[in-house]
C-alpha cells in the first residue's frame, strides 16, 4: 500500500498523440493549418518521419508560425481537434485495471495539456513554446525528441512506483521506438511499419477500444513484480 492508503498502481499505459489519439492529420499540423504555415509544417513532420531532421528542427519552424497567437486562441481550437474514439472508454478501463493513463507525446505541450484536462490522463510531457504575457513569441522554450519521450516515461515509472516492465505504450511512428524497447509490452495502432516492427502487436481500428483486449491478455498472462 502507498502512504495515502492506495494500492500501488499496477502499471503505465503511455498513450501518443499524434496518429494515435489525433486521427487525419497530426496536432502541429491542426493548429498551423489555422496560423497559416501548414505547409512548413507538413514538410517539416515528413522529414522528421523520414529520419532527415530531428524533431528539435521541427520545432524551430513550426514555432515561427506560432508568433503573436495567444494561448487562450490556441486553447479554443483544440476543442476541434480530430480525436480517435473510445478515449474515454479506454481510460476508464485503464482506471478499473489499477492502470493510470499518461500521455507520452512529442505534441507541444498546450496539446497534451488540453487533453490530460479534457480526458483525466494522469500526466504529459511534450515540446515547449515560449511566451510572453500568454502570448507565443514565435520561440521554441524546450524542445523534446523520442529519446526524452523515453526518458519521461522511465521517470514516470519511477515516481508511480512501477518497473517499465510492467507498463505500455500505444503509439504508432518513429517517436514511439524507443519507448517501445522500453516498456514491457507495445502495441502499433494505426502505424508505420517500423513501429510495426518495433512493437509487441498491432491493432488497425477506428477505435482506440480495440487495443485493449491484447493488453488485456499480456496482463493475465504476466507475472513480473510490479514494484522498484
Amino acid at each position: 500500500m502507498s502512504h495515502s492508503g492506495r494500492a500501488r498502481p499496477a502499471g503505465i499505459v503511455f498513450f501518443d498523440i499524434d496518429g494515435t489519439l489525433v486521427t487525419g492529420t497530426s496536432s502541429g499540423s491542426f493548429i498551423a493549418q489555422r496560423l497559416g504555415h501548414a505547409h512548413e509544417v507538413d514538410k517539416a513532420e515528413a522529414r522528421y518521419a523520414a529520419g532527415d531532421i530531428d524533431n528539435h528542427a521541427v520545432c524551430i519552424i513550426d514555432a515561427h508560425g506560432w508568433s503573436g497567437t495567444s494561448a487562450a486562441q490556441v486553447s479554443a481550437w483544440l476543442e476541434d481537434l480530430p480525436l480517435i474514439d473510445g478515449i474515454d472508454e479506454a481510460l476508464r478501463w485503464c482506471k478499473s485495471q489499477n492502470l493510470v493513463p499518461m500521455l507520452a507525446s512529442l505534441a507541444w505541450d498546450p496539446v497534451g495539456a488540453h487533453l490530460a484536462r479534457r480526458f483525466g490522463f494522469a500526466a504529459h510531457c511534450g515540446p515547449k513554446l515560449d511566451t510572453t504575457n500568454a502570448t507565443y513569441t514565435g520561440e521554441v522554450a524546450a524542445t523534446f525528441d523520442e529519446h526524452d519521450k523515453r526518458d519521461f516515461a522511465i521517470t514516470s515509472c519511477r515516481r508511480v512506483g512501477v518497473l517499465p516492465a510492467r507498463c505500455i505504450a500505444i503509439g504508432d511512428s518513429r517517436s514511439d521506438l524507443p519507448l517501445f524497447e522500453a516498456v514491457g509490452f507495445s502495441v502499433a495502432f494505426n502505424a508505420s511499419p517500423d513501429a510495426r516492427a518495433q512493437a509487441t502487436t498491432t491493432v488497425d481500428s477506428t477505435s482506440l477500444v480495440d487495443a485493449l483486449p491484447p493488453i488485456e491478455e499480456w496482463l493475465l498472462e504476466s507475472q513480473s513484480p510490479t514494484g522498484w
